[in-house]
């Protein structure tokens, strides 16, 4: 088969065959996390990336190159989650970024914007590494370069760039010893692997079942009663959505059962009635009426406990997320439009967040968007208590960004596979102890494997102990922890919070 030039019409098809490809090996890129912790999502952020520019793709009639490629480019950049998935969306914007002033797209064009693609993902990375998904990425442009002086044949050229792509994620082991160790090729790098071969398949005229699904379906439950009851709860102020999901939680503490089909209707400024009409209702942009303040705080974190410390602590607006749930560019835009000011730092709390929150601060336009780099929830609490409300913006970036380096963290979560990591060998269901830098301590005993955690974070000028006790844990037993940090080391301040988060049964700070 021989193509020496790609429409609008056929490159739709081959975006949508990579996007459909990418969806169906979602899990698989799951499985390939290096930690064997039960938090795997390269696959899910991936593919929640690409569906959100699938879905505008999908809706346009006959489009041509500058709008297909806008769709692609504009769709992936807002719906972008987790560092893989803005890097995808980066590639996307470097790549549509070049064809979408041609009609047709042939093989010196493709080249052309194979390496603007790069381009513009590297640029995207402060610190990029090799072995990952920019490496695949600028593997196979290098191959595009070579192929563009020895074929007109796009489907041969199609062919030698995924070849090249996958020799080159098969050699990422070798570039990065994690890898190695852990027995996984790069999970960035497959997931773009397969948007070429998914849209390859297109390009040689394979039949694909276009319709998507960017999330699973829920599984069947089984049947209840129900009951509708309607109530009337009056607030001093609007709630914000994770304030409403927040007292959903507290209501179903209080029933027999579920609360469910939840409708919030304001009906003036002061009272909010809930009734049982349909569940999800999407959260308006407040109209404010009050003048902007000039600093303002919109953070990431999930469990009750975190975000009522983060509220306490001035947070204006919380996004329910972390390390499970990484939020996509457009729910930090969004958040940062419901705070009223004319700066927002935002805090993202985890390091597969960051990029998300720099490509929100990059796209905003009606206000200044700062993002303070915290990769974990202490260093976003740290932040929070660093900030100054009489400082001016310039001085509260450098305090919080200088103050956050000197907190040093600990998770403490179980394995879900073997493996070994720096070393040391893990065995499913063991429990691990996290750091900054890598892995602490692991131990069939959850006692242990934190207390050895504390061993390693503790140094002569640690002064305080906070513990914030989530699921797999209760107070008790944080409790009983804290007082064996207490009793080896009885010149630090321990403090023990309730946090709620998933994944991590202990989160915790030394400073």
């Amino acid at each position: 088969m021989e193509i020496q030039t790609i429409d609008a019409s056929l490159l739709s098809k081959m975006f949508l065959s990579g996007a459909k490809n990418l969806e169906s090996k979602k899990e698989w890129i799951n499985e390939l996390n290096v930690f064997p912790v039960p938090d795997g999502d390269t696959g899910t952020n991936m593919t929640m990336t690409i569906m959100s520019a699938a879905n505008a793709v999908m809706e346009l009639q006959d489009p041509d190159m500058k709008t297909l490629s806008k769709a692609i480019s504009s769709g992936s950049l807002r719906g972008a989650r987790g560092n893989s998935g803005v890097i995808l969306s980066q590639l996307f914007r470097g790549f549509t970024k070049v064809i979408s002033s041609h009609d047709e797209v042939d093989i010196p064009l493709l080249n052309e914007a194979f390496e603007k693609a790069v381009q513009t993902a590297y640029k995207a990375v402060m610190q990029p590494k090799e072995g990952t998904i920019l490496t695949v990425a600028r593997a196979a442009a290098d191959k595009a370069a070579e192929m563009a002086t020895k074929t007109d044949n796009i489907v041969e050229f199609a062919e030698a760039v995924i070849a090249e792509a996958e020799d080159t994620l098969a050699r990422t082991p070798d570039m990065l010893p994690v890898l190695k160790q852990a027995g996984v090729v790069d999970s960035g790098g497959q997931g773009l692997v397969q948007v070429l071969k998914g849209a390859y398949d297109a390009l040689i005229g394979k039949e694909v079942d276009y319709s998507t699904e960017a999330v699973e379906a829920p599984k069947a439950k089984p049947a209840i009663s129900k009951y509708a009851v309607e109530f009337v709860i009056e607030s001093e102020k609007p709630l914000a959505s994770y304030q409403i999901k927040e007292l959903k939680a507290k209501l179903e503490k209080l029933a027999s059962g579920k609360v469910s089909d939840l409708t919030i209707t304001e009906t003036n400024s002061d009272e909010v009635v809930f009734s049982s009409e349909k569940e999800d209702v999407k959260e308006e942009a407040p109209k404010f009426t009050e003048p902007a303040k000039e600093m303002g705080f919109v953070s990431i974190a999930t469990g009750e406990g975190l975000t009522s410390i983060f509220t306490e602590l001035g947070c204006d607006y919380m996004i329910p997320g972390g390390q499970t749930m990484n939020p996509s560019t457009d729910d930090i835009l969004s958040a940062v439009e419901k705070v009223n000011a004319k700066t927002v730092f935002v805090l993202p709390n985890n390091k597969n967040i960051i990029l998300a929150a720099n490509q929100a601060a990059a796209i905003c336009e009606d206000k200044k968007i700062i993002v303070i780099p915290t990769k974990t929830i202490p260093q976003g609490i740290t932040a929070l208590i660093s900030f100054a409300a009489d400082a001016s913006v310039e001085d509260n970036q450098a305090a919080m960004t200088e103050e956050i380096s000197n907190v040093k963290t600990g998770q403490v979560t179980y394995a879900v596979r073997d493996t070994v990591i720096d070393d040391k060998e893990i065995r499913k269901d063991d429990w691990m102890g996290m750091g900054d830098s890598g892995l602490l301590s692991v131990n069939a005993d959850i006692s242990t494997a934190f207390l050895e955690m504390i061993d390693e974070m503790v140094s002569d000028d640690s002064a305080v102990v906070s513990i914030y006790w989530g699921e797999g844990s209760n107070q008790d037993d944080a409790q009983a922890l804290g007082d064996k940090v207490l009793e080896k080391y009885p010149d630090l301040e321990v403090e023990i919070s309730e946090g709620g988060q998933a994944v991590y049964a202990y989160i915790v700070s030394v400073e």
